[in-house]
């Protein structure tokens, strides 16, 4: 086997490959990236048993073969190597040569035949949506997942194919995000799958803000998501996603309008002397204002009064200040709507202008 290319063109598949291999590794093979070269074309392949990516570019001066070479001894290389710098890799017996100009590098290589390979997926289903769309999707709504929760199915985000739409929703018992965009083509059967934190991660890194069109493959057990120039698939998780429609809260009548950046700043301020345990801040609703309130074990107090287009007078009701600043940065519109009912139930922020992202904030008694 070898191939030769330009140090761009090897990094950025390489970048983009290497981030699925974990540091730490059960079977030595996992450590390597699995390359073949064939008619001009390069793969390259990462997996770590759960989620694997395949990169693709095109090579030249090429001989066909395969091997496995160490992905983060490779990767660490070829980004040191000078901008512009010509890579020829090259692979006989057990070892594998890269050579830039002057530089030359020899690495112990692996079968081939010991690399684990994803079996054939029985797709159920196949869409074709935005990827600038699908990255908004994730963005707005991944950071609710949970994190190492015992509810196994809350660590990771619903996917929920409709007949015309996708909506993405995550929660970890505390608050929930949604956001959802319209499919052109639509789904065949309305689906629910569970994408694990880590699939949902290296997704969000390999999603650019592009206006093209990717795949989704959507298997019994496996998400693929497919591109021109990669090909990315990862375990499900096997679990039933809570009915979350049911948590949006229903009859929340009293609204308040405000500045989402005037907001933002006011909770930022007044987080500063929030209890650190708890970050418990208050929101005091009366006619065209809104006033925070925070303390803490010292005694030590912070209010805040900002302008707000409301008719509500004397609703009280604790929040998680965390909670509330990451569904703001997750909201894009100048003004935001926060929905209320009473001081004991959840309160519902979504942009003004429309009602395609919704973020559902459970109280806290202060």
């Amino acid at each position: 086997m070898r191939y030769s290319l330009s140090r761009e063109a090897f990094l950025k598949p390489l970048q983009q490959v290497v981030n699925v291999v974990e540091r730490r590794q059960t079977l030595p093979v996992l450590a390597n990236l699995l390359v073949q070269v064939e008619n001009g074309k390069l793969s390259m392949t990462g997996t770590d048993l759960e989620v694997e990516m395949v990169a693709h570019c095109a090579v030249e001066d090429s001989q066909p073969g395969e091997a496995t070479i160490p992905a983060r001894k490779l990767f660490e290389i070829v980004r040191a190597l000078p901008d512009g710098a010509r890579v020829t890799v090259s692979h006989a017996a057990d070892k594998a040569t890269i050579q830039a100009g002057r530089s030359r590098f020899t690495l112990a290589t692996l079968s081939s035949q010991d690399f684990p390979a994803i079996e054939d997926l029985e797709l159920v289903e196949r869409i074709r949506v935005s990827e600038s769309a699908l990255k908004e999707l994730i963005e707005r709504t991944a950071f609710a997942m949970a994190q190492q929760d015992v509810r196994y199915y809350l660590n990771g985000l619903l996917l929920d194919l409709r007949e015309s739409s996708l909506r993405c929703v995550a929660t970890d018992g505390h608050r929930l995000a949604l956001c959802e965009t319209a499919l052109p083509s639509g789904a065949q059967t309305r689906k629910q799958i569970i994408v694990p934190r880590k699939g949902v991660l290296e997704l969000q890194r390999l999603l650019e803000e592009s206006d093209g069109e990717i795949e989704l493959e959507v298997a019994r057990n496996h998400l693929r998501m497919r591109r021109e120039d990669v090909s990315f698939t990862c375990k499900l998780i096997d679990g039933r996603f809570p009915d979350y429609e049911a948590v949006i809260p229903i009859g929340a009548d009293k609204e308040v309008k405000v500045d989402r950046e005037v907001f933002r700043a006011a909770l930022q301020r007044a987080a500063i002397l929030s209890n650190e345990k708890y970050r418990g801040v208050k929101l005091e609703v009366s006619p065209g204002q809104l006033r925070i309130m925070a303390h803490n074990p010292e005694q030590e107090e912070a209010q805040e009064e900002i302008e707000a287009q409301t008719r509500v007078d004397g609703l009280s009701v604790g929040f998680n200040v965390t909670y509330l600043l990451d569904a703001l940065s997750a909201l894009r519109d100048p003004e935001i709507l926060l929905n209320l009912r009473d001081g004991n139930s959840s309160a519902l922020l979504r942009e003004a202008s429309h009602e395609r992202s919704r973020h559902v904030v459970m109280p806290l008694r202060l």
